[in-house]
């Protein structure tokens, strides 16, 4: 029986630590010479550590050359950059598909976990802010960015109306990039006003687990009220609020501001005297009023209805009508 030459392509995560690697990835890069494109990068440096030594690719990193190094039952590994090594790959799988004696098999040595791009969010606004990076990303500041905020903010807000996912996706995206920026802002200051992304994240994530105690603490709740009542307790023994408006943004537009503060009162019983007058503001008050009562979302409703009659007008001008 002719043994066949083995051709072994370890591939790893550049999102993990180098050296982190399966335990089957450690078996493979003990089993033959090791080579590389790169043998000074920070996984081949990982590996050498390790006891294994890894060599320069021969033949300038050429497939035929690595498929040389197998011959006779022989074993071969190349350790793969960061992005894999794609064309290298695919020349060695056409050299070994025309050939009998040969086999290929890629090992992988770690692969990115749920939520591994976001590390590539965090590399790149680094690099943006960084010196030789982006002019106008290193001139931004908190106050700067605001109006970005705002605008991605609805932006994504018309994805969800008009139910496009594509859009949604995009404009997630954009909201996710303020997140970064500001937090790649505060982790410039310096002393105890600097915080970074994970901080944001660690806060984020001690909320969560905080606010679900009948997810994480094994607290029963019988009823989707009770879970509500229960959110709201934790909520104001945090934030040792003084008042059920305690924590309502005033900067927000007016008809989304009079729906949470009349939703607040509403959840908390109290019977509060709304404005009487025969003003325009107090005949939109009590509109809200009406919504709230119904369960709907007088923000959203008007939308709606502002979108149609924008439809309307396109209509009588006998223009095309808009996307979003």
């Amino acid at each position: 029986m002719v043994a066949v030459d083995r051709l072994l392509i370890v591939t790893s995560s550049p999102r993990l630590p180098a050296g982190l690697l399966t335990w089957p990835a450690w078996e493979a890069l003990r089993s033959g010479p090791v080579h590389a494109l790169d043998p000074t990068g920070s996984q081949a440096e990982a590996v050498r550590a390790a006891g294994v030594d890894v060599q320069e690719a021969p033949g300038g990193g050429h497939a035929a050359a690595f498929r040389e190094l197998a011959r006779d039952g022989h074993t071969a590994v190349w350790l793969a950059g960061p992005d894999g090594d794609p064309e290298f790959t695919a020349a060695l799988a056409d050299l070994v598909a025309a050939d009998p004696d040969a086999e290929l098999e890629t090992v992988a040595g770690s692969w990115d976990p749920p939520g591994a791009r976001l590390l590539d969010v965090v590399a790149v606004m680094d690099r943006l802010r960084s010196p030789g990076g982006c002019p106008w990303d290193a001139e931004q500041t908190h106050q700067s960015l605001a109006p970005y905020l705002l605008e991605e903010s609805y932006e994504l807000l018309e994805a969800i109306e008009l139910d496009d996912l594509a859009h949604l996706r995009e404009e997630l995206g954009d909201v996710l990039l303020q997140v970064a920026f500001h937090s790649r802002l505060a982790e410039e200051r310096a002393g105890t006003e600097r915080f970074s992304i994970d901080d944001v994240a660690a806060d984020l994530v001690a909320k969560l687990i905080r606010r679900h105690p009948h997810v994480f603490a094994g607290r029963e709740v019988a009823t989707a009220a009770d879970l509500a009542a229960n959110w709201e307790a934790i909520k104001a023994a945090e934030k040792r609020r003084e008042s059920v408006t305690d924590g309502v943004p005033l900067g927000q537009p007016a008809l989304a501001l009079a729906a949470k503060l009349q939703r607040r009162a509403q959840k908390a019983g109290l019977e509060a005297t709304p404005p009487t007058a025969d003003d325009l503001g107090s005949r939109l008050f009590a509109l809200v009023g009406e919504a709230v009562a119904a369960g709907e979302d007088p923000e959203a409703a008007l939308r709606a209805t502002a979108r149609a009659y924008r439809d309307a007008v396109r209509t009588a001008e006998g223009t095309p009508a808009a996307d979003g």
